[in-house]
């Protein structure tokens, strides 16, 4: 490990041991128990680990649990279960449900989105519909760009948005041949694929984990649908689509007149595609028509998983090129969340500070823009899970916030605001990918990187004030 690495996982952890064995009348939160204070110590560790990255982002989520089990779990280290004040002590958390984050629906919907693009990608089912979608779009260099970015929003809605910009990336090649090494479109081209592959993760709740990890405190009254989620994700994803697409050839101007590329290939016809054609197409109705056949998405996202399992579509060599860190890491996310409710540390938190006497206007300002400005330096994966059972407690406890929406709005909001940090390589797995081409320097992705976070932000408000007009709140 290297020593910059060694140096920060050293404050991580000294930090959670100083947290971790402070006296409890010390600790500015209000009637903390000894769970909350272990559980107060991981979310430190995992805050540090997170936005420092000295071990992989997956690790954290997996040291998390760990951690979890082992200190405040009802199976966990004998030292840790027994103390003589029941009071200031707390509620240990059944073992069960901290390892169950591993297989929590949230991680099964992703399991079933990650078939479905593993699927698409063996049997060309994502190139043949690029090169099928692409055609309406011409020669023109401007309308190849906004063809380009509409095909990778909408594969970005249903697969992992890294894969898509992998393969969009793979497309893009022969697009950059043609165009002049001097061409500042050439910029415009390559933004253009991380830049829509993050905007359209937010059409669905599998476009982008921060949807996933949303969901999970979308549940009873609150809970929204596959389909639900896609009558403002779309809209919204459209709009910000548009805008980014002007504002790329506005600072990245085209030089050429035209464009004359093509994707070769055509569809499979034997039946193990024929059955991913028809599999991929079942699943995204079924998910789109809950409320006509009964089953939630998360019972949906099962059929692909099946299907392709059981006909030898999807392979044990397939499975091992899953995406299993991404899992994993949201998983670790949703047990950070359960330790944080059970024990009752979030509400704890949100009781400390004088939330009630902030305007609720402010308070959703700042969650938002708070989401937006840890996802820049950090995964949005990561940052939606710190924030989420945190505004879980704080749409629950304040009454203020009801007239606006509630927890379901702040949820909504935090979850789309994580998504909308485009300013740096590392604040998305696109961004990073795009900027490894070669094409395209660190600063060429800030100004208009701050410029989206910004518009989008703005364009999150309108969406949250429309969404409560037609009481979607």
């Amino acid at each position: 490990m290297e020593r910059s690495k060694l140096i920060k996982l050293f404050f991580a952890l000294t930090a959670f041991f100083v947290v971790l064995f402070l006296p409890l009348e010390s600790i500015p939160i209000n009637s903390i128990t000894l769970l909350q204070q272990r559980v107060l110590a991981i979310f430190v560790l995992a805050v540090l680990l997170w936005v420092w990255e000295p071990i992989p982002i997956f690790s954290t989520s997996v040291l998390i649990i760990f951690l979890e089990l082992l200190m405040i779990s009802d199976k966990g280290l004998f030292l840790f279960r027994t103390h003589s004040d029941a009071e200031t002590f707390g509620q240990l958390i059944n073992y069960k449900s901290i390892m169950g984050t591993f297989a929590s629906p949230i991680i099964l919907l992703f399991l079933g989105g990650y078939f479905l693009a593993m699927s698409a990608t063996k049997y060309k089912l994502d190139q043949n519909l690029a090169r099928v979608l692409l055609r309406p779009f011409g020669n023109n260099p401007k309308n190849v760009m906004f063809g380009l970015m509409v095909i990778t929003a909408i594969f970005s809605m249903f697969m992992s948005n890294t894969a898509t910009t992998a393969m969009m990336l793979a497309i893009l090649t022969p697009v950059l041949a043609k165009l002049d090494a001097t061409d500042l479109g050439r910029k415009a081209f390559v933004l253009a694929i991380p830049f829509a592959a993050n905007v359209g993760g937010l059409g669905t709740p599998i476009g982008t984990p921060p949807n996933a990890v949303a969901l999970k405190y979308l549940t009873g009254d609150i809970a929204v649908s596959f389909g639900g989620w896609m009558l403002f994700g779309v809209p919204y994803m459209i709009i910000m689509l548009i805008f980014v697409w002007f504002l790329l050839l506005k600072i990245y101007p085209v030089a050429s007149k035209q464009l004359d590329i093509q994707i070769k290939g055509k569809f499979l016809k034997h039946w193990k595609a024929l059955t991913v054609y028809v599999t991929f197409a079942l699943t995204v109705v079924l998910w789109l028509t809950g409320k006509l056949h009964g089953m939630n998405s998360y019972v949906v996202a099962m059929l692909p998983v099946t299907v392709f399992s059981v006909t030898g579509i999807i392979t044990v060599a397939d499975l091992k090129t899953l995406s299993w860190d991404v899992l994993w890491l949201v998983s670790g996310g949703i047990a950070l969340g359960l330790a944080m409710e059970k024990t009752g540390l979030s509400v704890n938190l949100i009781e400390s500070i004088p939330f009630s006497n902030f305007s609720p206007y402010i308070i959703i300002a700042s969650a938002t823009v708070l989401a937006v400005l840890m996802a820049t330096f950090m995964s949005n994966t990561a940052t939606a899970n710190l924030l989420m059972p945190i505004m879980a407690a704080l749409g629950v406890s304040l009454s203020s916030l009801e007239p606006l929406g509630g927890v379901k709005m702040l949820i909504i909001g935090v979850a789309f605001s994580s998504s909308l940090a485009m300013c740096l390589p590392v604040s998305t797995p696109p961004n990073a990918m795009a900027h490894a081409t070669g094409a395209i320097e660190s600063r060429d992705m800030v100004k208009p990187g701050m410029i989206i976070g910004g518009v989008g932000l703005t364009l999150v408000y309108g969406l949250l004030f429309i969404l409560k007009k037609v009481q979607f709140f």
